[in-house]
């Protein structure tokens, strides 16, 4: 979590707020006294592995042995919990991960009375060279997600984000910006909206990460025109073998 919100959370608790944490497996909420993950309690704390931290909040486990479930949090079954049980809940960097965060977020407000979700920015997810320098974003994450007001839109990733530089953004553009613009996040309280964004064809998937590549970090226009030269003249080629019936 971003390290202000996990002070803020922490103040705005009360004592007897029960709370659950959703997907926090890799660095557990301390304060939360369930824990929800598809991994074992005996593993936590995994981002200690890499030099990351391996808890949320103070040192304190509010959690035991006994009150982590560990459960796939996309399986067809709903959680194991009642309706409005917690305070409070929270799931953080975990939605870009999995399967079906529409399923995930319709259990976080079946069994929350409250929320905060926090997920990387789409700048951050669209950005070459953060895990490998021919990668957009991180290699396991699944979705490009947008945060307006109360919803929350799930955009596939598509593959096409990697292979061209229309449709990224250069590794320079996140290093000059400030920390609070690699996540994003949502107070919630009662509900709040979710919904996957479908986008069918090839050439309209193109044109959504570049018109977000473009409207971010415009480029120059020479470097528009360069492009468009190489690309016609990298495809001379295949359209000359077409027109011979080669292929």
């Amino acid at each position: 979590m971003f390290e202000p919100n996990v002070e803020r959370l922490l103040a705005m608790l009360p004592a007897d707020a029960v709370v659950l944490d959703v997907g926090g497996w890799a660095s557990p909420f301390n304060r939360a006294q369930w824990i929800l993950d598809a991994e074992p309690f005996d593993t936590r704390g995994y981002y200690r592995t890499f030099g990351g931290r391996p808890f949320q909040g103070r040192e304190r486990e509010w959690f035991s042995k006994e009150r982590w479930v560990q459960r796939d949090i996309c399986g067809r079954e709903p959680w194991p919990f009642a309706d409005k049980q917690f305070d409070f809940v929270i799931c953080s960097h975990t939605l870009e991960d999995i399967r079906d965060p529409l399923s995930v977020c319709s259990e976080l407000i079946r069994v929350g009375k409250a929320g905060y979700i926090e997920v990387p920015s789409r700048v951050f997810e669209s950005t070459l060279g953060v895990e490998r320098p021919n990668l957009a974003g991180l290699s396991h994450h699944r979705w490009l997600i947008d945060i307006e007001g109360d919803e929350i839109r799930f955009l596939p990733k598509y593959h096409l984000i990697h292979s061209d530089w229309r449709y990224n953004l250069p590794k320079a553009y996140l290093r000059s910006r400030p920390p609070e613009d690699a996540v994003q996040w949502l107070w919630w309280n009662g509900d709040f909206r979710f919904s996957e964004v479908t986008i069918h064809g090839l050439a309209n998937q193109e044109r959504e990460l570049e018109r977000f590549s473009e409207a971010t970090y415009p480029r120059s226009p020479w470097m528009r025109r360069a492009s468009d030269l190489w690309r016609s003249a990298a495809s001379l080629p295949v359209r000359a073998a077409r027109r011979l019936g080669w292929i």
